[in-house]
């Protein structure tokens, strides 16, 4: 996937969001990246959008590797797991039906 950046990644950075969207595909190959530069904190965010239930399945995968990055390396380098928009408005109007349905009044 080719991507256009306005910034410049060094090559160690280069390398680890290569080896963290490596990880991250091996597990689940339908994931789509975009990264970005970052400002809170300051530094390169890998945002990764997947179709789970729980995101914080993305950082099982790459959390150790991810704090090696930035501890032992000093990169500053971020995961932002993301779920597809559709499966959150969906999981939303699922929500809404099951409130709005539990709600009524019982005769």
């Amino acid at each position: 996937m080719s991507q256009e950046r306005s910034f410049p990644l060094t090559p160690p950075m280069e390398k680890a969001v290569n080896e963290l969207k490596g990880m991250i595909s091996e597990r689940f190959p339908q994931a789509s990246f975009v990264v970005e530069e970052g400002f809170d904190p300051k530094g390169i965010y890998l945002v990764t959008t997947v179709d789970i239930a729980d995101t914080d399945e993305v950082m099982d995968v790459v959390g150790d590797r991810l704090v090696e990055w930035q501890v032992d390396a000093g990169l500053p380098i971020y995961v932002t797991p993301l779920r597809p928009i559709q499966r959150v408005l969906a999981e939303l109007r699922k929500r809404e039906q099951t409130s709005s349905l539990s709600s009524l009044p019982l005769r």
